[in-house]
């Protein structure tokens, strides 16, 4: 039996893309409301991770599986394996990431749940999440800017937005570990906790890219 394009049953392209998009720019700023609202605590966690041990640690776990979910069905235009390829992978890598912590932070006031401390435990989701947020900035880069045929002005408006939250996201992980190297010479860094501001800037840029694909703004109007 054939099924319509227009079947309501059917989710589009720009549907998965702008809910990865909403998904990744909202966990930042949920993280922070939730833990405040409903867990009656004000402190900053040092990083999105460390979330895991709040009172929204479940909120955490559920959004990561719910992009991962769009992650794995999104398959990119037909043909195109490379751009499902990797959306599969960003989708994996994001379940391993929300079902495989780091480590409890050693004073965390917010912690609901402990665990165990297990470096191979934390080294595995630190991996994970280092190479997930390269995949995302790869997509951003080298898919969302392909195109058939003359760019329209519209698209390479796009295409440069695409290449800014690419790079955006690729120094992010290079500022990362060059923080927490400083905080352990100077753990009066800490304080800053810029390990969560500079996640919060990478999902956010990672979002707006999928918000732009999705056709938010910057689409191509129709023709006449």
């Amino acid at each position: 039996m054939r099924v319509s394009l227009q079947d309501p049953r059917l989710i589009s392209f720009n549907t998965l893309r702008r809910s990865i998009g909403w998904l990744s720019i909202l966990l930042p700023p949920a993280m922070l409301i939730g833990n405040y609202w409903l867990g009656d605590c004000s402190d900053i966690q040092q990083s999105l991770s460390d979330y895991y041990y709040t009172i929204t640690g479940n909120l955490l776990v559920g959004m990561l599986c719910a992009m991962a979910l769009f992650f794995i069905s999104y398959k990119g235009y037909p043909g195109d394996r490379l751009d499902g390829w990797l959306s599969t992978i960003a989708g994996l890598l994001a379940l391993g990431a929300a079902f495989i912590p780091t480590n409890e932070p050693l004073l965390n006031g917010c912690a609901v749940i402990h665990l165990p401390w297990n470096d191979a435990r934390s080294l595995t989701h630190n991996l994970l999440a280092s190479v997930l947020f390269i995949d995302l900035a790869l997509i951003s880069l080298f898919l969302f800017t392909k195109g058939q045929g003359i760019p329209t002005p519209q698209k390479r408006k796009r295409n440069q937005v695409y290449k800014a939250c690419g790079y955006i996201i690729l120094v992010v992980i290079i500022l990362v570990p060059i923080y927490n190297r400083l905080v352990k010479s100077y753990p009066e860094l800490a304080v800053y906790k810029l390990v969560f501001a500079l996640e919060w800037i990478a999902m956010t840029a990672f979002g707006f890219s999928w918000l732009v694909k999705g056709g938010l703004i910057l689409h191509d109007q129709p023709k006449k």
